[in-house]
């Protein structure tokens, strides 16, 4: 199985007043030849954000929470976030999509949205809380000292 791109960078866009936004090229071209062109977006459960990916990517939640125990307190709370608040969202010739009111308001979003890289899925935040988050991050993996292992490709 090959490794998907992974979604890099931080983007700033400009918001219109009917809350459409351009998806970043780069995250555009990670997200080429997936059967829906455009993205999914459902609002964060960890952050004030909107959380952003492919429909591959939906399919591998999907499939995560089918293996939690069926009605269980878990897999309703997982469910919940993750589906029922989803909005599959097809880009104009453009590039845009037009970012649900409700996605934008928790958000925080208004006239301008910062889109960050996080490897398999992106996130859409308001800009000035994107730089306070990502200045506590920054300090807590510091503080933490965190490093992760090198992975070396398997030879074949």
């Amino acid at each position: 199985m090959q490794a998907q791109t992974p979604f890099l960078g931080t983007f700033r866009n400009k918001v219109d007043r009917k809350g459409r936004v351009s998806v970043p090229a780069p995250f555009r071209q990670v997200l080429i030849g997936e059967s829906f062109q455009g993205v999914v977006c459902f609002l964060s459960h960890k952050v004030e954000a909107i959380e952003g990916c492919g429909m591959g990517f939906m399919s591998e939640l999907s499939e995560s929470v089918a293996d939690m125990d069926l009605f269980s307190d878990n897999h309703q709370d997982l469910a919940s976030s993750l589906f029922a608040d989803a909005h599959p969202l097809a880009w104009d010739s453009g590039g845009r999509i037009q970012l649900p009111p409700e996605l934008m308001e928790v958000a925080g979003i208004t006239d301008e949205a910062a889109f960050v890289g996080m490897g398999k899925t992106f996130r859409i935040w308001e800009p000035g809380a994107f730089t306070a988050y990502q200045g506590e991050r920054r300090a807590q993996a510091r503080e933490k000292g965190l490093s992760l292992p090198l992975r070396r490709a398997k030879e074949e």
